[in-house]
């Protein structure tokens, strides 16, 4: 599981940093979190950016691979991309359905967006609010309540449990290799030797899954706290300094330190700061503020990504 971090600024771009898109890279699927002015060519970068020991190895993203995207709220900021890649797509001939998930209203917002007729007929626009779950292999995207605007939501992106084939189990109740442990691996009760073996018997205990929660724009709030319960990332608004909080505060956002506090309390095991705004040139000062409350806590780059390994390890990597 990957995180690629395309856009990490806030309300305005700057020549180092890009309106906020996060990506999610999942068993080969491909999701995007908000899609800033921009995104697409941010995604053409990254692509084209050296990674890894080998030099000439590219890190590359097929946009085109993207299937499903979601919407924190409906500022320019954060939806102002799906224009150029909507165009784009539709020009190069995609005929697969492309699903867009947001709050109330952005079926119209799509809807009126320039683009050709063509190109809405492979979009597919879902309302949602919080608690409707989008399922899929292998995983639950769950969208949560958050404190910017009325229809703004965070999100999150969770693997279900697992639970792990003990094949020593299996062989010592003497079954053998082959299609009876498929059907085991899948919890089906089995028939051998004439007793019934349960998936129970040959199964761990579940093994909860990797979680990273986005929370878009929001002022703080408890409801980011539960639903962010336990997460391994935790990406949180903190478009300011503490040390400017009596002039923002009716702005809806968090400062580095609120969202360091978030962190703390839902026992995140990172958080990584987002949604960064101009006026810190010098994004370090927001670091050290944060690390004063939560040690694991890292200022977002443009093309940063975060690597989670598989559990129970997941470990976290950050290139």
């Amino acid at each position: 599981m990957k995180v690629i971090f395309l856009g990490s600024g806030g309300s305005v771009p700057t020549k180092d940093r890009g309106l906020p898109a996060v990506l999610v890279e999942y068993l080969n699927e491909l999701f995007l979190f908000d899609c800033g002015e921009g995104t697409l060519r941010q995604i053409m970068i990254c692509s084209s950016k050296r990674n890894g020991k080998n030099k000439e190895k590219n890190e590359k993203i097929n946009f085109m691979n993207i299937n499903k995207i979601f919407i924190t709220h409906f500022h320019a900021d954060h939806i102002a991309g799906l224009t150029g890649i909507l165009n784009t797509m539709n020009f190069l001939g995609r005929n697969s359905n492309l699903e867009i998930y947001g709050g109330i209203g952005i079926r119209n917002i799509i809807k009126n967006l320039p683009v050709p007729k063509d190109a809405m007929q492979f979009v597919k626009i879902y309302e949602i609010s919080e608690g409707q779950v989008v399922e899929g292999r292998g995983y639950k995207i769950i969208p949560f309540k958050t404190q910017h605007i009325s229809e703004s939501l965070g999100f999150v992106f969770e693997e279900k449990e697992k639970r792990k084939f003990l094949k020593e189990k299996a062989l010592a109740l003497g079954i053998p290799e082959g299609k009876l442990y498929s059907e085991l691996q899948r919890g089906e009760s089995i028939n051998f030797n004439g007793k019934v073996i349960n998936a129970d018997d040959v199964l761990s205990q579940p093994i909860k899954g990797r979680k990273i929660v986005y929370t878009g724009d929001t002022t703080p709030c408890d409801n980011t706290i539960k639903f962010a319960d336990d997460c391994d990332i935790l990406i949180h608004d903190s478009t300011y300094s503490n040390i400017d909080i009596d002039k923002i505060s009716d702005h809806g956002h968090t400062t580095a330190l609120q969202a360091a506090e978030t962190a703390k309390n839902a026992n995140a095991k990172s958080l990584f700061l987002i949604h960064i705004s101009q006026r810190y040139p010098d994004s370090k000062i927001l670091e050290n503020e944060a690390r004063e409350v939560f040690k694991s806590s890292y200022v977002v780059k443009d093309f940063m990504s975060v690597q989670i390994s598989a559990p129970p390890e997941k470990k976290i990597l950050i290139m």
